[in-house]
């Protein structure tokens, strides 16, 4: 299973834009495949000093996919070729690269 994170804070336009598109992008792939969690950078002070000017901020397990605006084609893309490497993974019976 493939984990997006979204790294936000409360009443950001460009957050909601954000989410938006993850809702439509994640709705048309199968609902095993992409694990949703919602960070606030208000929540954590990590997560401030690290991406206070850059939110909205889209992880795809823990790496950089995107920050201020997010791509609908390019995030489903991202997700199909992250699913690909964990099926490939979960196959052959290695670790996730």
């Amino acid at each position: 299973m493939t984990t997006l994170t979204i790294i936000s804070k409360p009443d950001c336009h460009l957050c909601d834009v954000a989410r938006e598109i993850v809702d439509v992008v994640v709705a048309d792939l199968a609902e095993s495949d992409v694990e949703v969690a919602e960070l606030s950078i208000l929540d954590d002070p990590h997560l401030y000093a690290q991406w206070w000017e850059k939110i909205p901020v889209i992880l795809i397990d823990d790496r950089l996919h995107a920050h201020w605006r997010l791509d609908a084609a390019r995030l489903r893309s991202a997700l199909i070729d992250a699913d690909s490497r964990t099926a490939d993974t979960i196959t052959s019976g290695g670790e996730p690269a």
